[in-house]
């Protein structure tokens, strides 16, 4: 190893670290029931953002020095199953590369910002240490996202950021709504982790790695094409997508996104506005050559893009709440990104990512401040600010005007969708399952076998059955 990939190797290291040791620290604080002061958090979180830009940072100009365009920096096979039927290793590589390297950037930026708005934010907060943890949490899972080389390595940030977001959603967690609409966004996560988990089952079925690399059968990003048949493109991708879909919110996922206004406004515009939402898209990024194998995936991908920012742009207009109103803001702006994808526009899609992530957090962090100054610039005037109607507008009859408006009023109709064709088949299916079980044991205890029965039911479902 030379003194170049020598530097590289630990420069890539720190990057990594960082925010690893940043979640330790805050843990086991919480653990051990020592709480750090907010002065002390606030100082180790910054910290940890610094020694995370800073090395990535020198990557970069080293990279540009020595006209590298791809740096690997393996940690070793942390799981390795070897049979005869099955050969299986974990192993943990992260890449900096023309995709991860600006995307790296701009969430340390983008989190040491919002760390630095938090800490006035919230001052004297109970739960200012417990946000902080989960902050660390999402940043460790966003870099781990960003530089990973590996399917599985890239599914442990995912699942990390995914964890962390649905925590922030139930922040307030002594009220009932923010758990109910945490659980929710858990739930539709779910979903996209189980399309995430077989895709990267078949992935390494078809390639026998889960080395992004193995797919790719020369080049590195973007100029690398796809190992595989038109047919085993379509499977992946689709899957691919199905999970981009539900972490980025997309159509017909997007009735999570609302709910997720539940949590601290920092969270809100860390991860709806900027960095979670876009984590899908970078996925599709990173996964893109397969598009070009399969002309069907490309134009599901275009439809999904298409279909996600109209609806997008519908729901925004008809909102009373300016948070939602820059959710349903964000998500016609990730249409549009996914639909630049989908075109073979990848560079013109990273930059509509820096831009419009930098944008809406910017946007999400001064809606409070920006209510205030509306309402004393309408008290000066004396009467409300007139809008003036777009020419569209105009031109569409009243009826279709009513029909947008009911459509984006109930936010496309999806939760309502989802739960009809997709919550209560399960639920049928399994009370099949439970009925079944408590016939076998009935039988073998001889008598009623279910205590849980008398257990007190959830507020929402006493309603239900009532």
């Amino acid at each position: 190893m030379n003194l170049t990939e020598t530097v590289f190797q630990i420069l890539g290291t720190a990057v990594v670290a960082s925010p690893a040791i940043l979640l330790a620290i805050l843990g086991l604080s919480a653990l051990v029931d020592r709480p750090l002061s907010e002065t002390s958090i606030s100082r180790i979180t910054q910290a940890a953002v610094l020694f995370s830009l800073l090395p990535a940072i020198g990557i970069l100009v080293l990279m540009l020095v020595v006209g590298t365009r791809y740096v690997p920096i393996e940690l070793g096979d942390w799981v390795t199953i070897e049979d005869a039927d099955l050969d299986f290793h974990f192993h943990l590589k992260f890449v900096f590369d023309r995709l991860s390297i600006p995307f790296l950037i701009l969430s340390c930026v983008l989190c040491g910002v919002v760390g630095a708005f938090t800490r006035r934010y919230l001052h004297r907060e109970q739960g200012y240490g417990r946000f902080f943890l989960y902050y660390a949490v999402f940043y460790c899972g966003m870099v781990t996202s960003s530089l990973a080389g590996t399917i599985e390595t890239l599914f442990v940030g995912w699942e990390m950021v995914g964890l962390s977001s649905a925590l922030l959603v139930a922040y307030f967690h002594e009220r009932e709504n923010p758990v109910r609409n945490g659980q929710r966004v858990w739930s539709i996560y779910r979903l996209s982790d189980a399309a995430f988990l077989i895709a990267a089952i078949t992935m390494h079925h078809m390639t026998g790695e889960g080395d992004f690399g193995g797919l790719m059968s020369s080049g590195v990003w973007p100029e690398g094409t796809a190992a595989v048949n038109s047919s085993q493109a379509l499977l992946v991708g689709t899957l691919m997508l199905i999970a981009a879909a539900g972490k980025s919110a997309l159509f017909p996922f997007s009735g999570w996104l609302p709910r997720a206004m539940e949590g601290p406004t920092p969270s809100s515009a860390i991860f709806y506005g900027a960095l979670s939402v876009h984590l899908g898209v970078y996925l599709l990024l990173r996964m893109s050559p397969l598009l070009e194998a399969s002309l069907t995936l490309q134009l599901m991908v275009i439809t999904l893009g298409a279909v996600s920012a109209v609806c997008g742009g519908l729901m925004s207009r008809v909102q009373s709440d300016i948070k939602v109103s820059l959710a349903y803001a964000s998500l016609t702006q990730v249409g549009i990104i996914v639909m630049e994808i989908g075109l073979g526009f990848r560079y013109l899609a990273l930059i509509h990512i820096i831009g419009h992530a930098s944008l809406r957090t910017m946007q999400l962090l001064r809606a409070p401040t920006l209510l205030r100054d509306y309402n004393e610039l309408e008290n000066a005037l004396g009467a409300r600010i007139t809008e003036r109607q777009s020419g569209w507008t105009r031109m569409l009859p009243p009826r279709v005007h009513r029909w947008a408006y009911r459509f984006g009023f109930d936010r496309g109709f999806m939760d309502i969708a989802l739960d009809k064709f997709v919550v209560r088949p399960f639920l049928a299916l399994f009370l099949i399952f439970d009925s079944l079980e408590r016939q076998v044991t009935d039988l073998l205890s001889k008598e009623a076998s279910r205590e849980s029965d008398d257990a007190p039911l959830h507020p929402e479902e006493s309603q239900r059955v009532a």
